[in-house]
């Protein structure tokens, strides 16, 4: 019994961390699910869709850009293409996501799904060996939900509104920024976000309509460079 007790006491402990880690990044997707709730109705959808698009694609660039494909009539390959550009830095995230921590097969499965822009900032801004199964699963799921009920809110809202709102996308790019300068507060490196800034402008002039691909893929290549470079120097 007295086992029994201190384990459950010990993953309790690990889920108020996993809150305490991830409350400040959930405040900020607060407005964005209800922003993407308003504008899932404003677009013609009924309120339902929303816990849809937020459960089946779970990603809210692609959830705020499927609504414009879906409202585009674009056809369903291309739909994939579009998809496969705006979250191609998912391919990276696995390189800093603490996958020997999560043990459960299944909860390692809800883990790869659940990776996102916010839990991939959360998990990476401190060393994986500080991370436990329950702390990672909290984020994880503290996030989603904290995405995915706004977006019901918001849907519930818009539904209810005669007119049209504008602007309700740029919501994104503003939770973007303040993750960029947070994590810039957090390093005080100002090599990287200089470098990130430079490979962004290299891969709008090489290619404007892959530019995110081309500048994530030039700054990982930096990112392994600079590693290889410092190991050399360190050995």
């Amino acid at each position: 019994m007295t086992s029994a007790t201190s384990a459950s006491s010990a993953v309790a402990s690990e889920v108020r961390e996993g809150v305490r880690a991830s409350w400040t990044v959930a405040l900020g997707l607060l407005p964005l699910g209800l922003a993407f709730g308003l504008l899932v109705t404003q677009s013609g959808f009924a309120w339902w869709w929303t816990p849809v698009f937020s459960l089946v694609i779970y990603a809210g660039s692609m959830e705020f850009l499927a609504i414009t494909l879906v409202t585009g009539g674009v056809v369903p390959l291309s739909a994939m293409v579009y998809g496969g550009l705006v979250n191609f830095r998912h391919v990276f995230y696995g390189l800093s996501y603490p996958v020997a921590t999560v043990r459960s097969p299944a909860l390692r499965a809800y883990g790869i799904y659940a990776l996102t822009d916010e839990t991939y900032a959360i998990l990476s801004s401190r060393p994986k060996a500080s991370w436990t199964q329950a702390r990672v699963m909290t984020v994880q799921v503290f996030c989603q939900l904290a995405w995915v009920l706004p977006g019901i809110v918001g849907a519930l809202i818009g539904a209810a509104l005669p007119m049209d709102i504008e602007g309700l996308d740029f919501a994104l790019t503003a939770l973007f920024v303040v993750l960029a300068i947070e994590a810039m507060d957090a390093h005080r490196d100002p090599v990287l976000p200089a470098v990130a800034v430079a490979t962004g402008v290299v891969g709008l002039l090489i290619n404007r309509d892959q530019m995110l691909l081309i500048g994530l893929s030039l700054y990982f290549a930096f990112l392994v460079g600079r590693f290889l470079w410092q190991r050399r120097g360190a050995a």
